[in-house]
């Protein structure tokens, strides 16, 4: 075991003295990924490979990685990892889900109120030196309280953005591949309406579900025609599912009021993007399951794959278990 190889893609916040006990540890120093062709070379004489989501694991990558016992990646997502690739390869991939719920639906619901109450917009206005005077029009926005809100995506994060909104008296509307159970959508006091109905119905539209093909674009123009002009739209999700051109033009048209994006397609968002010169919109860099707590626990769940699979032993959170079949 001491001579096994493990390389990290990004400095990880969780001490790593568990993994150097019983192999050769490198971390990528840089605030950027490694570059692909990096990471190629990296994976020649590896035997674990700790990757984010923006690391490409394809299937070139793991046959170069001929000695790869295991793929530990720290997030819930891994649309960025081939896995077919890595199962017909009997490679396990591990990934960390749960930990990051909160969070997520935290950042959520910030997004939610600051979109609806205009406070970026507020603080650059007060910045600027344009706040002289009290004046009764000055930057309104919609009442979140008794508001209807739709989520699209109704997993462990879209429950709990519905549990905040509880709080604030909305009516919850939610569109799901499939209905949830009658004891969820009691609970939450949720109902489940086709993707059609939310959005002509919703004040606050949010994105809870998993990039696929399926939900590639998502949101294009037909979606935005279909919603209010006085919505908001917040995305937590995956920049993909929505159409950056359609959300542009439906924010420079009238068709929707505002949005918030923490995820964006692509991303890090081109600062030439046009999406960045409007004022009614709020981006941030991805920062979902950024609370100490969420990103502690992430990094020492992915530590936790991470030595299952250098041991030979099962994944604590295995995407594909089908390879221990």
């Amino acid at each position: 075991m001491s001579s096994s190889k493990i390389f990290i893609t990004r400095n990880l916040p969780t001490n790593l003295d568990a993994l150097r006990q019983i192999a050769s540890v490198e971390v990528w120093p840089e605030r950027e990924p490694p570059p692909y062709q990096v990471l190629l070379e990296k994976v020649k004489d590896i035997d674990g490979l700790l990757c984010l989501l923006t690391d490409q694991i394809d299937p070139h990558l793991m046959e170069v990685g001929a000695n790869l016992k295991v793929i530990s990646q720290m997030a819930v997502g891994y649309d960025n990892i081939d896995i077919p690739a890595a199962t017909v390869r009997r490679l396990p991939v591990g990934h960390t889900p749960g930990v990051l719920t909160n969070a997520t639906a935290d950042l959520t619901w910030a997004l939610l109120m600051a979109a609806a109450r205009r406070v970026v917009e507020a603080d650059q206005f007060t910045r600027s030196g344009q706040w002289t005077t009290w004046e009764p029009d000055l930057l309104l926005g919609p009442d979140v309280s008794g508001a209807t809100l739709g989520i699209v995506g109704l997993g462990r994060i879209g429950q709990a953005v519905a549990r905040r909104a509880s709080g604030f008296d909305m009516k919850i509307l939610y569109a799901n591949r499939t209905p949830c159970s009658l004891e969820v959508e009691e609970a939450l006091g949720a109902e489940f309406v086709e993707l059609d109905d939310l959005l002509q119905k919703s004040d606050f539209v949010t994105i809870h579900t998993p990039l696929s093909e399926e939900t590639r674009h998502l949101f294009g123009q037909a979606q935005f025609d279909q919603m209010k002009p006085t919505a908001i739209l917040i995305n937590t999700a995956r920049g993909p599912i929505v159409d950056p051109e359609a959300l542009y033009n439906a924010l420079t048209n009238g068709q929707i009021a505002g949005a918030a994006l923490d995820v964006t397609d692509p991303e890090p968002i081109p600062m030439d993007s046009a999406l960045l010169s409007l004022s009614n919109l709020i981006v941030t860099p991805h920062i979902g399951s950024a609370s100490r707590q969420a990103r502690g626990k992430m990094a020492d769940m992915a530590i936790a794959n991470l030595l299952a699979g250098l041991k030979g032993d099962r994944l604590p959170h295995c995407v594909n278990p089908e390879v221990y079949q």
